[in-house]
């Protein structure tokens, strides 16, 4: 297979690529907002270009109306996604701010924010949910002071049809993606993708954007996929270089700290993307040590009587 994840610096995705045209975008935002705006230049694209942390970029942003929509787009679960949207809508605010006296008498008024992850992932999630910055804060408290919420809406098949009909382009995506995983079962990744390319313009499948841009996306969905595969050999060559052990208690002071704070096994699975089962085991042996939870002990019981995760 043809390894294309070297360029670890290239960040843009097909998502970001189609949702780039303003006509696209303002269809996405009718659809997440039950509006029915039909302007696309009462829409402006404030995507942010500049990498923020660790080479990541927002996907699309967008504003209308002083309403400010960050958008993403994840194959994966990422609880960190508040943490990541409100580094995105800081600098955003920031760049809005210009000019603005922020020590005036007088309030500022700020665009109104939203945050969406469209989920597109092969692991199982329900339709919608609701992920909290709070979550992620070592000392819960029943009412932070700093808060955000960012909703993950899952677009796979059968899931929140009704944003799928009002929106055809992220109807034609989730065809599209679903297209390469079907040709992908029974070819190379770089094969199977050009083939659903080919498939998807001879059966009208996002076909003007793909005929506009066939070779960058070929170009993007190898390195998404790549990308996936290049970090699952990671994590096996790092099981292999004997760092199994440093994962075994981070993960392991991770599931105590939640255990604090009464989180179930099923919470915490999802939260860390971890399997549930290694969870649930770890989970148990825990509880025999509160209050104190020593971890280097959990962690040498959970070793005598189980595999290494």
């Amino acid at each position: 297979m043809k390894e294309v994840y070297t360029n670890v610096k290239y960040r843009d995705t097909v998502f970001r690529l189609l949702f780039n045209n303003k006509a696209h975008l303002l269809g996405l935002y009718n659809a997440v907002n039950n509006t029915d705006y039909a302007d696309p230049n009462a829409l402006e694209i404030v995507t942010l270009e500049n990498a923020i942390y660790l080479g990541m970029k927002n996907d699309v942003s967008c504003l209308i109306d002083m309403r400010i929509q960050l958008y993403e787009h994840q194959s994966t679960v990422n609880p960190n996604m508040p943490l990541r949207d409100l580094m995105y809508v800081c600098e955003q605010y920031e760049k809005y701010m210009v000019n603005k006296d922020i020590y005036s008498s007088r309030l500022i008024k700020l665009p109104t924010p939203r945050f969406v992850v469209f989920y597109n992932g092969i692991r199982e999630q329900p339709e919608r949910r609701d992920l909290y910055l709070s979550d992620a804060f070592e000392i819960p408290e029943e009412h932070p002071s700093l808060e955000l919420r960012v909703t993950q809406l899952n677009i796979n098949k059968g899931y929140n049809e009704d944003l799928l009909k009002r929106c055809p382009t992220l109807f034609e995506y989730v065809e599209y993606v679903s297209v390469v995983r079907d040709y992908q079962t029974t070819q190379p990744l770089e094969e199977a993708v050009r083939h659903a390319v080919d498939h998807c313009i001879k059966h009208n499948i996002l076909r003007d954007f793909l005929l506009a841009n066939k070779a960058e996306v070929i170009r993007m969905t190898l390195y998404e996929y790549d990308e996936e595969l290049h970090k699952q050999t990671i994590r096996k060559e790092s099981y292999e270089d004997g760092e199994q052990n440093g994962k075994l208690l981070q993960l392991t002071e991770l599931i105590c700290r939640k255990l604090q704070k009464n989180k179930s096994p099923e919470t915490i699975a999802d939260e860390l993307e971890e399997d549930l089962n290694t969870i649930q085991h770890i989970y148990a042996i825990a509880k025999d040590f509160a209050p104190d939870y020593d971890v280097a002990k959990i962690v040498e019981q959970y070793k005598q009587v189980s595999l290494p995760v």
